[in-house]
């Protein structure tokens, strides 16, 4: 059984209406403005081949084929989408760059070069294919796991439209029934399986992004924009477990803003937060990119440095000095910015945990000898399964870094 090829583009017209429509709705229910850009796209794309080919024999044949210019903007603006949804600005001049070369293509060609009109036609095509492909391969390359589809799709959809006019310029002298060859009808059907298959791709695209965005609120704390207990958490398990296979030592600094309450009491839980603000950004500027930092409690900070203890107390040193000569006032009022700093280093592979209870002990040695001050922990930490090994042993591990549960009760408790 064959299908007209007619029939086929009025039915790739429909799909490409269709899901052009269901694009703008999900647009503007989500206020995605890529997903706007490419539901005009499909909506232009089903107007050029309803043009072509159900009002080519009204219009004729030139005037249908000048038509064709609004697909190849709508080609432009899949491209343009994927520029706009990885926040880039969208390309004006490429928007129409394709439909320009096309108009001067028909003007200059000779009028029976059909097969010429049709390799320059699809090499349009291609191209806005690669561009997209190009876009989201370039932003695909910033994340760890690679969603192969989002650039197989329209590097597909240029290798098709490509191969069978090139295969025809190769293998045949005579053009003249090329039209109306086995490709014809293979085009349609590519065009509707592309129109599906980019959907899917820009979906996957918008579900990733979403569930990306969730796992970013999930473990930021939302006054500060550093990482919460959990985020800081999850993002040191990875270091630890890094630098344990380089054999490197990691260290943790805990950070507590001295008299914090009585700034509350004083000037009002906005200036509070402010001081917060202040503090997370001195960490930010002071510390290293590699390092991670983090909020963990009200006025509690924490950080974690892939380096050894002396290089950590410098770093923490810093932190101290530049919080202390902020300067800032409340109401013309200056307000006295210090923070203790408690850190503890370990060997590769020492569990978060362990770190944070050494270092909270020293803090709490920082708060108790005067307050602004860097203090180390005094022992270096055993690790949870170091401290099962001394229980069994009959050995008491360290003062530091006596663990139940992963916290330092001692440490806790006085505090």
């Amino acid at each position: 059984m064959s299908l007209d090829s007619s029939t086929l583009y009025l039915v790739a017209t429909l799909v490409a209406a269709m899901l052009g429509g269901m694009l703008l709705f999900f647009g503007r229910q989500e206020k995605i403005a890529a997903l706007n850009w490419w539901g005009f796209a499909y909506l232009l794309g089903a107007t050029s081949v309803a043009l072509w080919t159900l009002a080519g024999a009204m219009l004729g044949e030139v005037l249908a084929l000048a038509f064709n210019a609004v697909g190849f903007v709508a080609c432009a603006m899949v491209w343009n989408a994927a520029r706009v949804f990885h926040g880039r600005r969208p390309s004006w001049v490429g928007l129409f760059a394709g439909a320009v070369a096309w108009i001067v293509a028909l003007a200059t060609l000779p009028p029976d070069a059909t097969t010429l009109r049709m390799t320059v036609g699809a090499g349009i095509v291609a191209l806005y294919a690669a561009l997209t492909a190009h876009e989201l391969w370039s932003e695909r390359r910033k994340s760890v796991q690679r969603s192969w589809p989002t650039v197989l799709v329209p590097l597909l959809h240029g290798f098709v439209l490509m191969l069978p006019i090139l295969l025809g310029d190769l293998l045949h002298a005579d053009h003249s029934n090329f039209n109306s060859s086995v490709w014809v009808g293979a085009f349609a059907v590519e065009l509707v399986l592309y129109a599906v298959g980019t959907v899917f791709v820009i979906f996957m695209l918008v579900s990733e992004r979403t569930v990306t965005a969730h796992k970013v609120a999930a473990s930021c704390d939302p006054l500060t924009g550093m990482f919460n207990r959990r985020g800081f958490s999850e993002a040191t398990a990875r270091m630890i477990e890094r630098e344990a296979k380089a054999g490197r030592p990691i260290t943790v600094m805990i950070f507590d803003i001295d008299h914090f309450k009585s700034i509350n009491d004083r000037f009002g839980h906005p200036a509070g937060d402010e001081i917060l603000k202040l503090f997370a950004n001195v960490i930010s500027s002071t510390l290293r990119i590699s390092d991670l930092s983090g909020r963990i409690g009200g006025e509690e900070f924490a950080a974690m440095l892939p380096c050894n203890l002396e290089e950590a107390m410098h770093a923490a040193e810093r932190v101290r000095e530049t919080f202390a000569t902020c300067g800032i006032e409340v109401d013309e009022a200056p307000v006295v910015t210090t923070v203790s700093i408690g850190v503890a280093g370990g060997p590769a592979g020492t569990e978060l945990d362990v770190l944070l209870a050494a270092a909270d002990t020293a803090l709490y040695q920082a708060k108790r000898s005067g307050r602004n001050r860097v203090e180390a922990a005094e022992e270096q930490p055993l690790s949870l399964e170091q401290g099962r090994r001394a229980i069994a042993g009959k050995t008491a591990p360290p003062k530091s870094a006596v663990v139940r549960g992963g916290v330092n009760l001692s440490a806790q408790n006085a505090r």
